[in-house]
């Protein structure tokens, strides 16, 4: 079994408990779209604030400050280092673009049915929008693979 196949079983049943919406976004959802990724180094979860904070309590977790990098901030974040892969969980997460801070809230929530289990992610092209929104070498590259992938 692969580090993201471990790391999405361990997570199901505790997403399961959310009342909140929430999804996977990055790596994780190109892979349950279909994308083939020579490389996964952590699972994104994004959610309401109030969500992460559950999690964060059922997991242990220390809450981090409020915080942004040049690129990207989230109102509550933490790392879930308990699973193969690192999970990320961001709450109130936003995005830099054209020098403002824009929310990142999905408009799709798509079930994909995966080994045994439903998650959730946005839709291929809501997932497009997001990462050329993000525009990093990495987004673009991502991109051009889920542009591949047939409809």
């Amino acid at each position: 079994m692969t580090a993201l196949a471990e790391t999405l079983q361990r997570l199901q049943a505790d997403l399961g408990l959310l009342d909140d919406d929430w999804w996977l976004i990055g790596s994780a959802a190109l892979v349950l779209n279909g994308v083939e990724l020579a490389t996964i180094g952590d699972v994104d979860l994004l959610t309401t604030p109030a969500a992460a904070r559950r999690l964060a309590q059922r997991w242990g977790c220390e809450l981090k400050a409020p915080g942004s990098n040049d690129l990207f901030r989230s109102e509550v974040y933490f790392q879930w280092t308990e699973t193969p892969l690192p999970v990320d969980v961001m709450a109130g997460f936003q995005v830099k673009s054209g020098g403002v801070w824009r929310p990142v809230w999905p408009k799709t929530r798509m079930a994909i049915s995966w080994l045994g289990a439903t998650f959730y992610t946005p839709s291929r092209a809501e997932l497009l929008d997001l990462l050329v929104l993000f525009d990093r070498p990495k987004d673009r590259e991502r991109a051009t693979l889920l542009r591949a992938l047939p409809t």
